[in-house]
């Protein structure tokens, strides 16, 4: 697992991150929508956001991205 450094997050961006997973699990397989996908997509979308991204659209394209292939 990547370790992601702490980062101050607005309350904004917050709920935009919590968002990202919802509207995105829909736009993967639905075989590939386990917990441990799921949890995956979460993490892609915290280091996606903690390198700067802050749209909602691209954290959700970062977010299905990582869940076209599903966890082990």
């Amino acid at each position: 697992m990547t370790e992601v450094p702490p980062t101050g997050f607005s309350p904004s961006l917050v709920l935009i991150m919590k968002a990202a997973p919802d509207a995105a699990v829909h736009r993967i397989d639905r075989s590939h929508r386990t917990p441990a996908t799921k949890a995956k997509m979460a993490q892609r979308i915290v280091l996606t956001a903690s390198e700067g991204v802050t749209d909602l659209h691209a954290l959700m394209n970062a977010a299905v991205d990582e869940g076209h292939v599903p966890a082990a």
